[in-house]
């Protein structure tokens, strides 16, 4: 991945450290699938996901905390609290399909029902992708690390040695 490499040591230069302290363990990614699945109430995340109780008010804090989900008055019950993704939370839905699709190549031969497709066409969706700027798709092949400072400079290709 060239030649210039991450500064491994000092975890302050990289967002995933700070990603994994807020979303590094497993009932963080069950509460937001299950927030992408349309659960909203403390009660509803208890029986859906058979979390202990006091784990899932754990863990909704601290995803509130981090502005994962915010906290809302239920409109038909001002008493009842819902939670609800923001728009941090839904950036999240391509890390966690990517989790996923790399959980069904690399799990358990699990056979998945229902199967997550495009609305429009009702096709199964393709793999999560690293796309270069243009939308090109790429690969670990094509990707290096480079100083801030030289970001959109392209280096001349090596002169060839002549036989």
């Amino acid at each position: 991945m060239g030649e210039l490499r991450e500064p491994l040591r000092d975890l302050c230069e990289c967002g995933l450290p700070q990603a994994l302290e807020v979303m590094g363990e497993r009932w963080s990614f069950m509460i937001l699938r299950a927030s992408f699945n349309g659960v909203h109430h403390f009660e509803e995340f208890l029986s859906e996901l058979g979390i202990a109780r006091n784990i899932l008010s754990s863990r909704l804090a601290k995803l509130v905390d981090h502005g994962i989900l915010r906290r809302e008055p239920c409109p038909e019950d001002r008493r009842k609290i819902e939670y609800r993704l923001t728009e941090k939370g839904l950036d999240l839905l391509p890390a966690m399909l990517a989790l996923r699709q790399w959980g069904q190549k690399y799990g358990a031969e699990v056979i998945e029902n229902p199967v997550l497709v495009d609305e429009r066409d009702r096709l199964p969706i393709g793999p999560v992708t690293i796309t270069a700027h243009d939308g090109r798709v790429i690969d670990k092949h094509d990707l290096c690390f480079v100083d801030k400072s030289r970001v959109g400079i392209v280096e001349p290709a090596p002169l060839r040695a002549r036989a």
